[in-house]
């Protein structure tokens, strides 16, 4: 049995370290979609570019638009459906000091 490109431990291990809860079905789901993902970029690595020369850009073009302003929310209105304290939204903590 071959040994696959990602474990459901480290899984767990990335989703822990977004602060991601996921179930065990959860786990087993994106699993397989990150194991897809991984044997694509694998496939991706094996592409010979020794005879590519990259300092080349293929029709490059920058696309502008107008920049017009619309309307949006006032501060008020931004927190007033939020927790919030001084007119800042208030989020949990996330990074934290060992």
């Amino acid at each position: 049995m071959t040994k696959p490109i990602i474990t459901k431990e480290q899984v767990k291990h990335i989703a822990d370290l977004a602060k991601i809860d996921l179930s065990p079905h959860e786990i087993e789901k994106y699993q397989k979609e990150l194991a897809s993902i991984l044997e694509y970029v694998k496939k991706i690595q094996e592409v010979d570019t020794k005879k590519i020369d990259f300092k080349t850009h293929v029709g490059v073009k920058n696309v502008y638009r107008e920049d017009v302003p619309t309307e949006s929310l006032t501060q008020e209105e931004a927190v007033s459906q939020a927790k919030n304290k001084y007119g800042y939204i208030i989020v949990p903590t996330v990074i934290t000091k060992k």
